[in-house]
């Protein structure tokens, strides 16, 4: 169904129809990592993708006409670059160990560790806090700042400007 979906909004030409099917992917995209058990990032997923993203996007659109320009010349380049990464990122996932291997190296060094560090490194007692907050602390604080960063450029470029009223000085 996700394959059908993101052909279906790669020659989608209608804006709004892509927005729409946009949230949709991602809601379906949530529901995948809900059946991989990893419920924090189907949350992020539900609510950043299916919901706030398309809520901005629809505000964007609002904005803006709601159909597609016609592309001035071919579209045989960026086909080709999109073929391109694609392979390589098929390429780079051959090296990668089998999806749920034991001996898959997160599991032989860096999950032990975490168990049986944690508490004693960082004092925090919950393992998932003290990697994200502890561990991981410059890495989140990374992400939070791209996140709001993103979050305030959209206000910035859908906050509409009044034209100034005859009185007004500035």
């Amino acid at each position: 169904m996700m394959a059908a979906l993101a052909l279906a909004i790669a020659v989608q030409r209608n804006l709004f129809s892509a927005v729409i099917l946009t949230g949709v992917y991602s809601f379906l995209m949530a529901s995948v990592l809900v059946a991989l058990d990893a419920v924090d990032v189907a949350m992020t997923e539900a609510s950043v993708g299916a919901g706030i993203s398309t809520v901005l996007l629809l505000s964007a659109l609002y904005l803006v006409r709601g159909e597609e320009a016609q592309p001035i010349r071919g579209a045989l380049l960026p086909l080709l670059v999109s073929i391109g990464v694609g392979g390589a990122l098929v390429y780079g996932t051959l090296g990668l160990p089998a999806f749920s291997d034991p001996a898959a190296p997160i599991h032989t060094h860096v999950a032990p560790r975490y168990l049986n560090e944690a508490v004693r490194e960082t004092g925090v007692p919950n393992v998932v806090t003290a990697v994200l907050a502890s561990y991981r602390g410059f890495d989140t604080l990374g992400e939070t700042t791209v996140v709001f960063t993103a979050g305030a450029g959209v206000v910035v470029l859908l906050r509409r400007r009044r034209p100034p009223k005859s009185g007004d000085r500035r």
